[in-house]
């Protein structure tokens, strides 16, 4: 009778255990990355081959959480815990927000180019179709008052044809004003107009609460650069991205021989856009031994929860970023 006690307690045991590995729940881990130098990863055609130091892309991990994982993630200091819906929309399944992760990987990387190139003395042409629109996160003001697959032209009179356009539009109002809208739909032109609401990331910064993407966009190109990021995805990499093409592009070394990682999106303007996960990727930073965070100012404050060895660089844009870069003292001993 012991013996069967014994077997029977090692089951339940074995059974619990189980359940906390395998059942999956409504949560996703949102855990540090990697950090990735972006050198061996831009080819520019008749690049500069000076540089002692690196700029690195960072990354995070996104996991469905386990009964197990999830208290794993509520205990450690640089896990975040998100609801499902507040990763992929509702009525977006895994597949199709992986594809529009990859369309806005796409999209940051076209606009580095042109971005790089024009600071670099080059004219680039844009061509664009306008903005459409993909999906609502959670309690979007926006869900029935715009439509899946509308195209959006406009943005308070002001046309647009990139996302990036579209967004900074809209961040330039305040939490809870109305934003007016320009699409085409079913073959006409509509006026839509929907408050903004707090961005889920930051409280402070205003959002529709829609998924977007640009349509049929591509700059005509008058060098070759072939950018190779593999899996990653997402537009977080593209003030980076701008940062190595330059530096690949121009004579000197824009590091000055450091370790730099950084992350933000990068607007048509030069703008330097907030992101998600910025308290992950300084964890993954510091573990890659970066020395210098570039940090989109509206992440600042979330970041400096997360650095304990690296020093942070708020900037807003990418003049910014140069005029950083430029009063760098030289690193020695790299």
């Amino acid at each position: 009778m012991r013996r069967l006690n014994r077997l029977l307690k090692g089951a339940l045991v074995i059974a619990i255990i189980a359940v906390g590995v395998f059942y999956q729940t409504d949560y996703y881990l949102i855990k540090p990355g990697t950090a990735e130098e972006l050198r061996p990863l831009i080819e520019v055609e008749n690049a500069d081959p000076e540089g002692r130091g690196k700029f690195y892309l960072v990354t995070v991990s996104q996991q469905r959480a386990s009964l197990l994982a999830l208290a794993y993630g509520y205990l450690h200091p640089d896990i975040v815990l998100q609801p499902v819906t507040e990763v992929v929309p509702s009525g977006m399944s895994q597949e199709e927000y992986q594809d529009l992760m990859k369309q806005w990987m796409r999209e940051s990387q076209l606009m580095a180019q042109v971005i790089a190139l024009n600071r670099s003395g080059y004219q680039v042409e844009i061509k664009s179709q306008g903005v459409v629109v993909r999906g609502f996160l959670e309690g979007s003001p926006a869900r029935g008052v715009f439509e899946e697959g509308d195209i959006i032209v406009a943005v308070d009179g002001m046309e647009v044809s990139l996302t990036e356009q579209v967004i900074s539009q809209v961040q330039n109002r305040g939490v809870g004003d109305e934003v007016v809208l320009t699409v085409e739909r079913d073959n006409r032109s509509i006026e839509l107009a929907s408050a903004t609401y707090p961005s889920p990331e930051n409280p402070a910064v205003p959002a529709l609460g829609i998924y977007i993407s640009s349509l049929g966009w591509e700059p005509v190109i008058p060098v070759e650069i072939e950018i190779k990021t593999g899996k990653i995805s997402g537009p977080s990499a593209g003030m980076m991205f701008v940062l190595e093409i330059i530096d690949q592009l121009t004579p000197g070394d824009l590091t000055k021989g450091h370790f730099i990682a950084g992350t933000g999106t990068i607007e048509l303007d030069e703008k330097v856009g907030q992101i998600g996960g910025v308290r992950q990727k300084v964890a993954a930073a510091e573990k890659e031994g970066a020395t210098y965070f570039l940090v989109p100012i509206e992440n600042y404050r979330e970041a400096e929860q997360a650095a304990r060895r690296i020093t942070l660089v708020p900037v807003g844009s990418l003049q910014e970023v140069l005029d950083f870069l430029e009063q760098l003292t030289p690193a020695t001993g790299q």
